[in-house]
């Protein structure tokens, strides 16, 4: 069933029933710019595209009531000031009447699909005029749209998937590890290089029985028998120790992660006719960053990069924003002079002038600023900034009081952080019996929060800028010319997408149109999501056959 709408959401005539779904969502796209209004395209769009079919703008309910409902569940809550002074973006333009879906395809799923329709209906009506009741429609509008196309651009991401080529990824593997071991029971022996080194390490601790290194309580005790005492095994910890075991040791972990989390069996779980196609998470962090269901797709080893290669006659145009979120920082802060410093090629290089310390104190100092910390070797240098960048130090700090005092902040387009837990109110709060001590741990659970909000406006504001910027890139590139004439399995593709970095798959000759199209749509996204700031966000390209030639 499908049923048109109004632009208040209030049904527009009568419900239409269809024979075959896509084929009538496919008629639809094909003569006006239709917005479809459905439950959740995580599963319906992979359908459509099965069958060929591509929309070109949706309203998620089910993503847009998590938006809803982390701004409402945070009411009353006044967050830091985010900068008044830059102009709303404007959200993509609604059309006359909006297509609905029942929330599946299969209409025999329900035993009432006009039951299930009215709900849909109802409840995109009502988020519609929550939106418009938002302390700034047009800013909170722009976020539900991004993110509504952000389910499209995942979808779409996990249908087509990264090239990836099996030989070279087992070549890799071979390489490091040694040949692919057997089974015996059902369960993979050590692979050779592992047994190798499990044996020197044995050899260096000068243990009488085999240390097993997967055994923290083996290891720790192995190296105190040798007089070497640690407080745990991990690699941060150990390389902080004087022993021939210890290079063994982090050279195994490094191994035996790669074997465990990237190994053969990762291989054959998910690579398919070479492709590696991970399930997406929109908004799966509470930032607005995306995570994955399995894979580890946003956590692909720098060596197995290796392994993504583009197709013969395609190449691959990776692409990221350069010190994404100090240039955020100096976006929202409305800071003038930092503003200015960020225009420069190398934030760092011009904070460093600014501050007249060395690139990599500035970068330390920016990091402490964002993220919290106040010692060590940048706090000098983070003591300059605050004195040269007065407003972007404020506009942090302001927002690490209303965390530490228990309120909740939202990022420039609107999306809220959670509320402290009712565990974070009762450890923090003051005692009506004045003889009565505070929680000694309250101080400490008070400076976290302020930490996790001081960061969450810059990392969620930055996960604004991204994500309108991947809205409008998937735009640009189904509207750019290099896919016109040619099937729609030749035309560019976006395969990737982490944080501040996206990879379009492509021809060759359609190269110099998608490093066009990512430059276009980062310049628009910073003025949509920041209005006429001062601040640039170059977007860093490269044109290769391999990701590992990206960097």
């Amino acid at each position: 069933m499908l049923h048109s709408l109004g632009d208040d959401g209030t049904p527009a005539g009568e419900a239409e029933i269809v024979p075959d779904v896509a084929v009538a969502v496919a008629a639809r796209e094909a003569v006006g710019d239709a917005r479809w209004v459905w439950r959740s395209g995580r599963l319906l769009y992979a359908r459509l595209l099965r069958s060929g079919v591509r929309v070109g703008r949706c309203h998620d309910v089910e993503l847009v009531g998590s938006l809803l409902q982390a701004r409402d569940g945070g009411a009353g809550a006044p967050a830091p000031d985010s900068g008044d002074a830059w102009p709303a973006g404007e959200p993509q333009p609604g059309t006359s009447e909006l297509p609905t879906l029942p929330f599946e395809m299969n209409e025999s799923r329900s035993a009432d699909p006009a039951a299930e329709l009215a709900t849909l209906i109802s409840a995109h009506a009502d988020q519609l005029a929550r939106i418009r009741a938002d302390t700034d429609p047009a800013r909170f509008g722009l976020l539900t749209a991004a993110e509504s196309a952000g389910a499209l651009v995942a979808t779409e991401m996990s249908a087509a998937g990264l090239p990836w080529r099996a030989d070279v990824h087992d070549h890799l593997l071979s390489g490091l590890l040694g040949p692919r071991p057997p089974a015996v029971a059902g369960l993979p022996l050590r692979p050779a290089r592992l047994t190798e080194l499990a044996a020197q390490i044995t050899d260096a601790l000068g243990a009488a029985r085999p240390v097993n290194p997967d055994s923290p309580a083996q290891l720790l005790r192995a190296l105190a028998a040798g007089g070497v005492r640690v407080s745990s095994t991990r690699s941060a910890v150990l390389r902080q120790v004087d022993h021939p075991a210890v290079p063994l040791l982090l050279e195994y972990k490094e191994l035996a992660r790669l074997y465990t989390a990237n190994g053969w069996s990762w291989l054959a779980a998910w690579v398919k006719d070479g492709r590696f196609r991970p399930e997406y998470v929109v908004g799966g962090v509470v930032s607005g960053r995306w995570a994955s269901r399995g894979g580890g797709a946003l956590q692909i080893p720098r060596l197995l990069r290796r392994a993504v290669v583009a197709d013969p006659g395609w190449t691959l145009v990776v692409a990221d924003a350069a010190q994404l979120e100090p240039r955020v920082l100096a976006a929202l802060a409305g800071d003038r002079p930092f503003a200015q410093a960020a225009a420069a090629g190398d934030l760092y290089e011009a904070v460093a002038a600014a501050i007249g310390g060395e690139r990599a104190q500035a970068k330390v100092a920016l990091l402490s600023a964002m993220y919290g910390g106040t010692g060590g070797d940048g706090g000098q240098s983070l003591a300059l900034l605050r004195r040269r960048f007065p407003q972007a130090a404020a506009f942090v700090e302001t927002a690490a009081r209303a965390g530490e005092e228990g309120r909740v902040v939202r990022s420039v387009l609107g999306r809220t952080c959670p509320p402290p837990s009712a565990g974070w109110l009762a450890l923090t709060s003051e005692s009506g019996d004045p003889d009565e001590e505070r929680d000694p741990g309250a101080a400490a659970a008070t400076r976290a929060r302020g930490r996790f909000t001081r960061n969450f406006v810059v990392q969620a504001s930055a996960a604004d800028w991204a994500l309108v910027m991947l809205a409008l890139l998937r735009t640009r590139l189904a509207a750019g010319t290099a896919g016109d004439g040619v099937p729609g399995s030749c035309r560019p593709e976006l395969v990737f997408f982490q944080h501040d970095e996206v990879i379009v798959h492509c021809q060759n000759d359609a190269a110099t149109e998608v490093v066009a199209a990512v430059q276009a749509a980062a310049t628009e996204a910073s003025w949509l999501v920041f209005g006429d700031t001062d601040v640039s966000f170059p977007m860093t390209t490269a044109v290769v056959d391999c990701y590992a030639d990206a960097k």
